[in-house]
């Protein structure tokens, strides 16, 4: 059975992690909109908007150790088995999930809905629980109810240093975790991974101090705008262009997991990226890059 690794780190204690994973009330405020916790009656469940169907909890608690716990979750027809663990490493306390079965790299964006979720799903609510053991506010949430994906959010750091970190490769490499190439003026190319890699790259179609956007070969289109204010940016990230009926959440949460890691990139001064390492089923060497 293939099994999936996602790490982050953390300069919260192992204590303050686990206890933000074992508790129903923290479940609430970085996993999902509704939660349920009671280890002692053999009790783990998660619901509610923020969770891939979510009409009900679908999980049921298999173990439950001094640093993890462990539960089912029947998704898309599927059971799955998860593990959330933390653990001291070196000076760092990295948080880790492990799923099986996980899909291979390459099964996301073709089955968005799915695979595309079952991958994403975890890096995004990671984000939010760093933030959350650190004493920052989640960064946010996909909502599975609506086909409307639009998300807001300031950054302390002006318009011209996000703009710097979504055109920049080198940048762009440290805080998304993987490698990008693009031609930077509308009408250029742009592709996660390579061109050479590529051979259907999306299309830079806006370009400026305050607004860019992409527009991929399937017409969905991404863009980012800025608007700069008494020293921050509010900035507005949206896709658009898709089939409703299908909302592409994966890369949805792709792109919200790295925007947390962005913003605080831009905002701690010791900052260093959230994520340690992930262990994928067929992922190609030199795709992400890591720290």
């Amino acid at each position: 059975m293939s099994t999936g690794i996602v790490r982050v780190r953390t300069k919260a204690t192992e204590e303050r992690v686990y206890q933000a994973l074992t508790s129903g009330a923290e479940l609430e405020v970085w996993l999902s909109e509704r939660a349920h916790v009671n280890l002692a009656q053999g009790e783990f469940e998660f619901w509610g908007r923020y969770t891939p169907e979510g009409e009900r909890g679908r999980q049921k608690l298999l173990g439950v150790s001094e640093s993890s716990v462990q539960f089912s979750w029947f998704l898309h027809g599927k059971d799955y088995t998860v593990e959330l663990g933390v653990e001291k490493r070196g000076d760092e306390t990295v948080i880790a999930v492990t799923q099986s079965p996980y899909p291979a790299w390459g099964e996301g964006p073709t089955d968005e809905m799915r695979a595309g979720v079952v991958q994403t799903f975890w890096p995004l609510v990671l984000a939010n629980l760093v933030e959350h053991v650190e004493g920052r506010p989640v960064f946010g949430f996909c909502d599975f109810t609506t086909p409307v994906q639009r998300f807001e959010t300031d950054i302390a750091a002006p318009a011209a240093s996000i703009m710097t970190a979504l055109l920049d490769v080198d940048v762009f490499a440290r805080w998304f975790g993987a490698r990008i190439e693009l031609e930077p003026e509308v009408g250029g190319r742009w592709s996660m991974g390579t061109f050479a890699e590529d051979p259907n790259p999306a299309k830079i179609v806006a370009l400026d101090d305050s607004r860019f956007a992409i527009e991929f070969p399937d017409g969905m289109l991404s863009s980012w705008e800025l608007a700069e204010s008494d020293g921050k940016t509010h900035l507005t990230f949206v896709q658009s262009g898709f089939d409703a009926t299908e909302p592409p959440y994966g890369s949805w949460m792709g792109w919200l997991s790295g925007f947390a890691d962005m913003k605080r990139m831009l905002e701690l001064s010791e900052w260093r990226p959230m994520w340690h390492s992930f262990e994928i089923p067929g992922l190609p060497d030199g795709v992400l890059v890591l720290e």
